[in-house]
C-alpha cells in the first residue's frame, strides 16, 4: 500500500478546516491510505491550491450507517447534511474511513 502524499478538499470546506471547526474527513478506501503521525499538504479539489498542512491523528473504518451526531459535529454540519454530502460524493457506498486530523501549518 502506497501512502497518500496529499489530501484535497472542496473549497467550501476550507474555512471550516482552517478554523478548526472541521476535524475529520470521511473517505473511500482509495483515499484512506494515510497513517497517524503523517503530515500532509492540503489543497482545494477544484484548483489544487495549497491552503494548509494537517497531521493525521487516526484512521478508523466506519460504515455510513454508523455515522452519528458526533461525527456530524466534527464535520461542522448536521447529521442530515453529512448524510446528504456523503451520498453525493460516494453514492451507494457503505464502507468509509474516518480520518481524524489537526491543522499544523497555515
Amino acid at each position: 500500500m502506497l501512502l497518500l502524499t496529499q489530501l484535497t478538499f472542496f473549497e467550501r470546506f476550507e474555512q471550516d478546516i482552517l478554523s478548526g471547526a472541521k476535524t475529520i474527513t470521511l473517505r473511500d478506501e482509495a483515499e484512506s491510505h494515510v497513517v497517524a503521525g503523517q503530515i500532509l499538504p492540503v489543497s482545494t479539489f477544484e484548483t489544487d491550491r495549497w491552503f494548509c498542512d494537517i497531521e493525521i491523528l487516526a484512521v478508523t473504518p466506519i460504515r455510513r450507517s454508523e455515522l452519528s451526531d458526533i461525527h456530524a459535529t466534527q464535520e461542522n454540519m448536521t447529521l442530515a447534511q453529512l448524510q446528504e454530502v456523503i451520498g453525493k460524493i460516494y453514492p451507494g457506498l457503505e464502507q468509509l474511513y474516518l480520518i481524524h486530523f489537526r491543522v499544523c501549518a497555515k
